[in-house]
């Protein structure tokens, strides 16, 4: 597995609702009989459990350096189709387009290869293209040896019969056109995609699998774009992550909502109880190794004059070593993704500390780490990361108003461009007055992309906004107002699931993109 190294130094009482709980199924003793069996993949919610482990086997196990698995990389074959038309007298014997004859086609070729070397250098995500193939029959494409190593197809229409679109359709994978009008020699396609591929001599669609969205004329930067949403998309579906406690889906029936979670985005969930993260914390804080350089990490993190502390220290440094048990727990499973069930209450007297800043810290390193467990956000929140190359923020909305809306939660990484901390402040968790949550002061102006998830996995909702202001209410402590251009009603009643996905940037285009990919519709609210 591709890594990279990170750059960071390092009682049960169970509300029913509120910002983390009440869709546990943990009882006041521990896990019940029926989570039990349901994490250790018997039961209905399919999750293979961790069980036997010691902190001397993750020791043995894992590398001392801090390497984070990099997102895979999109393959990318490019597939340029054409004719060579003949000359026949008094008769129509070419079709439009700018690619006539054998020369033209080499040279599209090397056009095609210099346009997808500069889009690899400007893409903000890992991407690989694979060498252009120029196909003129659909028996052409039987010599493609590398085709099926592909993500995605990307079919320069310039020419050929849209039998070879469907035969590369047919292989099930990703395809987008790509016809020229002015970025060079225009294409044959450019006139007749629609009509003639797309509906097929009807006026509805009826192409499976490829709509108007997967065409794109001359700009490179909505190929970009595109991909992108494709790498986050390959990124996440059948990706690993880790659940402390088992499965939750925030006051839903936990089996339905899992039973989606597979449907939808088929996550290999691997569940650890907390009777065994119990037994792991007690040994590693046993390792007077791990114990001292935690102190030392806990020490450099909070020398950073970004961050001011407002609470016990010794509650930072038992973050740094719930921080370190976690990435090695994930690397054992060979996954960057990990979201804890019961945060408000089981955790707190394992670890003598709460998992909030913990989360913060994994997130920082270019983990993906969410609290509560609640898998009705925690798949969005995998995919936006994925798709940004930044940390996701899990949050409660309240109610929209006057086109603004407060967002809080007491995980919030501090690098959510994913490269530059922002300033902090270490306070308790506030629901608890305990451990150690972070306060941080998200940027104000920046634009960031809200999703809203419903609980039934059919609609997805986007909202792109601004943070206006970063408040100090008695409510979870990384707080932020976003302010919209949507109507403040439309937006409320629109609003689905609960817990909401924040991430910087506007990548709406990307989310709806990959969505339609799993059968998931999304509406951006503008």
């Amino acid at each position: 597995m591709e890594k990279k190294k990170s750059d960071l130094s390092g009682n049960f009482n169970i509300k029913p609702f509120g910002c983390c709980g009440g869709h546990s199924n943990l009882t006041h003793k521990g896990l019940s009989r029926r989570s039990f069996i349901q994490m250790t993949g018997t039961g209905t919610l399919g999750i293979v459990a961790m069980q036997g482990l010691t902190w001397k086997v993750l020791l043995a196990e894992s590398s001392e350096e801090r390497l984070v698995p990099d997102r895979k990389a999109l393959v990318v074959k490019p597939v340029l189709t054409y004719e060579i038309p003949v000359r026949r007298e008094k008769r129509s014997w070419r079709n439009w387009g700018g690619i006539q004859t054998e020369e033209d086609v080499k040279n599209e070729v090397v056009r095609i290869g210099g346009e997808l070397k500069v889009l690899k250098s400007e893409a903000d995500f890992p991407v690989e293209f694979l060498s252009v193939s120029a196909v003129r029959r659909i028996e052409d494409l039987k010599g493609i040896e590398d085709l099926k190593g592909a993500d995605l197809i990307l079919i320069y229409a310039a020419g050929g019969s849209m039998n070879i679109f469907s035969e590369l359709n047919n292989t099930g994978k990703n395809i987008i056109f790509f016809c020229r009008h002015k970025s060079g020699p225009v294409y044959l396609w450019y006139e007749i995609v629609s009509p003639r591929y797309l509906r097929q001599h009807t006026d509805t669609l009826k192409v499976k699998g490829i709509d108007e969205e997967d065409v794109v004329i001359d700009r490179q930067d909505e190929l970009l774009w595109r991909m992108r949403a494709l790498c986050g998309l390959k990124n996440t579906v059948g990706s690993g992550i880790i659940a402390v406690g088992g499965a939750g889906a925030w006051s839903q029936p936990v089996e339905i909502t899992m039973k989606l979670v597979r449907e939808k985005y088929n996550l290999d969930i691997q569940g650890i109880s907390y009777e065994e993260l119990g037994k792991l914390i007690v040994e590693a804080k046993q390792d007077k190794k791990l114990v001292a350089e935690a102190k030392v990490r806990s020490e450099k993190y909070l020398g950073d004059k970004g961050v001011v502390l407002d609470t016990e220290r010794k509650y930072v440094e038992n973050c740094f070593i719930l921080e370190d048990i976690f990435r090695r727990l994930m690397e054992k499973a060979a996954c960057r993704a990990i979201t804890v069930n019961n945060c408000m209450g089981t955790i707190m007297p394992l670890a003598d500390t709460t998992a909030c800043l913990t989360l913060s810290l994994l997130n920082d390193e270019g983990y993906m780490a969410f609290c509560e467990s609640d898998f009705v956000v925690v798949p969005a929140g995998i995919l936006m990361a994925n798709i940004s190359g930044k940390p996701s923020f899990l949050n409660d909305p309240t109610y929209p108003h006057d086109n603004m809306i407060t967002l809080a939660h007491c995980t919030a990484p501090r690098r959510m461009d994913g490269k530059n901390p922002e300033p902090v402040k270490i306070l308790t968790h506030f629901e608890s007055d305990f451990g150690a949550a972070p306060k941080v002061e998200m940027r104000k102006g920046q634009i960031v992309t809200n999703i809203l998830p419903d609980f039934e996995f059919r609609k997805y909702i986007g909202l792109p906004g601004r943070i206006i202001d970063n408040p100090f209410m008695d409510i979870c402590r990384s707080q932020i107002e976003v302010n919209f251009s949507c109507d403040s009603r439309k937006v409320a009643e629109n609003m689905r699931g609960f817990h909401w996905i924040t991430v910087y940037g506007d990548y709406t285009r990307e989310a709806g993109y990959a969505l339609k990919k799993m059968g998931i519709e999304f509406e951006i609210l503008t």
